[in-house]
C-alpha cells in the first residue's frame, strides 16, 4: 500500500509551558481531509505544525514518505506545502498586485497571476488596492490566490470560511471542488462550518484536547450524529 502523502505519527506541540498536541497520528491521503473540532482544541497548531510554522517537541512528519519534522515553513512551500492561514496575514501596505507578484512560483505553472484574476474577478478590479483597503471576503479572495501562485499539492486552509458570506462560501466550495478535481491537489481543511466540511471533504477527523479521538469517511460522519453531538455538541446536523 502506497504512502500518504503527508502522515504524522505521535505529533506533540509544546508553546512556552503549555503542551497544544498531544501525540497526534493522521494520514492525509488524497482528496481532501476535514479536521474539526471545538474551539481551542489546536487545529491551528496542527496546520502550524505542518506548515513549519511550529516546531514538534516529540513525534515524526512525513511527506511522501520523507521525514519533514524538522523543516522550515519555506523548505516546507519548496516540497509543496502552502497554507491559507486564519486571519489572512496580509501585508495592510502592499496592493493586491504586489501580493501576486511577490507570490508567483512560476510564470508556466497551473496557477499564474493572470489565471488568479480570471478565477477571482474582483481581485483584478481592485489589484491597485491595499490589502487593508480590501473587505473581509476580497482579503481572504487575495490570502487564497496568493497560496496557489505557490503550487502546492498539499494545501492547508485553516478556517477560510470564517466571518464569509453564503454566497461567498458557496463560491469556496466551488473552487475547492475544482482544486481538487482538475489540479489534482490535496487539501486538509480546518473549518467550523460542518455542512461546507462535509460538502468538500472525504473524510473527516475530529480533534479532541489536542489529539485525534475520532476517524470517519464523510457520509459516515454526516449521518453519525451521535458523533457530531458528543465530539462537536451539535444536536442536528448544520
Amino acid at each position: 500500500m502506497a504512502d500518504p502523502l503527508l502522515r504524522l505519527a505521535g505529533l506533540k506541540v509544546q508553546m512556552g509551558q503549555t503542551r497544544i498536541l498531544h501525540g497526534v497520528d493522521l494520514d492525509v491521503a488524497g482528496g481532501c481531509l476535514a479536521l474539526v473540532g471545538r474551539n481551542g482544541v489546536g487545529k491551528s497548531t496542527l496546520c502550524h505544525a505542518v506548515m513549519g510554522m511550529a516546531r514538534a517537541c516529540e513525534g515524526s512528519m512525513f511527506l511522501r514518505g520523507e521525514e519533514v519534522s524538522a523543516c522550515a515553513p519555506h523548505e516546507m512551500e519548496r516540497r509543496g506545502v502552502a497554507i491559507v492561514p486564519q486571519g489572512r496575514r496580509l501585508w495592510p501596505s502592499l496592493t493586491v498586485e504586489q501580493h501576486l507578484f511577490l507570490a508567483e512560483k512560476s510564470r508556466t505553472g497551473r496557477w499564474t497571476v493572470p489565471r488568479v484574476y480570471e478565477a477571482f474577478p474582483r481581485l483584478a478590479e481592485r489589484r491597485r488596492s491595499g490589502a487593508s483597503k480590501l473587505s473581509g471576503g476580497e482579503q481572504q479572495m487575495l490570502a487564497f490566490a496568493r497560496a496557489l501562485l505557490r503550487l502546492p499539492t498539499l494545501l492547508i486552509l485553516d478556517e477560510p470560511s470564517e466571518g464569509l458570506s453564503p454566497l461567498v462560501v458557496e463560491q469556496w466550495v466551488t473552487l475547492m471542488q475544482q482544486l481538487m478535481a482538475e489540479d489534482g491537489m490535496t487539501l486538509l481543511l480546518v473549518e467550523q462550518n460542518l455542512g461546507m466540511a462535509l460538502r468538500v471533504a472525504d473524510r473527516v477527523a475530529v480533534m479532541v484536547s489536542g489529539r485525534i479521538e475520532h476517524e470517519a469517511r464523510v457520509e459516515v460522519f454526516a449521518q453519525d450524529m451521535a458523533a457530531q453531538e458528543r465530539y462537536l455538541g451539535l444536536a442536528e446536523n448544520q
